[in-house]
């Protein structure tokens, strides 16, 4: 268990919380009422910023169900917190179907994912070692 300090910004916030025993995200809400565009995308306040342990970040996630149902998303998914980030945390999302989308206050928009930060040692070189795959790139395996 990661402790995660969390800060209100606004009275009336919910606190984001695990829905079932095992889910991996907690859930977050939005904390104004916003409407999203067709075609376009919004930074949605959630009306909190957290404190995240050295080594951690937390990462913002789409939701199924928005995306299922009404075709919104999360355009820089998924979003990340940084330990050192200290602002309210907001959320960008996209609305890709073609009606617009009423965000209400309360709403639940998206999930934060607690990950394990690991640091690379970043070493040059002349060379790689070969594979099978070498440089084949995007759909090199015919999808």
């Amino acid at each position: 268990m990661v402790k995660i300090k969390l800060k209100l910004l606004e009275r009336g916030i919910e606190v984001p919380q695990y829905k079932t025993e095992h889910s991996s995200g907690m859930d977050i809400s939005s904390s104004k009422d916003i409407v999203i565009k067709k075609g376009e995308f919004v930074a949605v306040p959630t009306g909190i910023a957290v404190e995240i342990p050295p080594g951690f970040e937390l990462q913002v996630r789409p939701r199924s169900g928005l995306a299922f149902k009404h075709g919104i998303g999360i355009l820089n998914a998924p979003g990340t917190i940084d330990a050192d980030y200290r602002g309210e945390i907001k959320v960008i999302l996209f609305n890709f179907s073609s009606e617009d989308y009423y965000v209400k206050k309360g709403d639940r928009i998206a999930q934060l994912v607690i990950s394990k930060v690991y640091k690379a040692e970043i070493e040059e070189a002349e060379d790689l070692s070969d594979t099978g795959r070498g440089e084949g790139g995007f759909g090199h395996t015919g999808y």
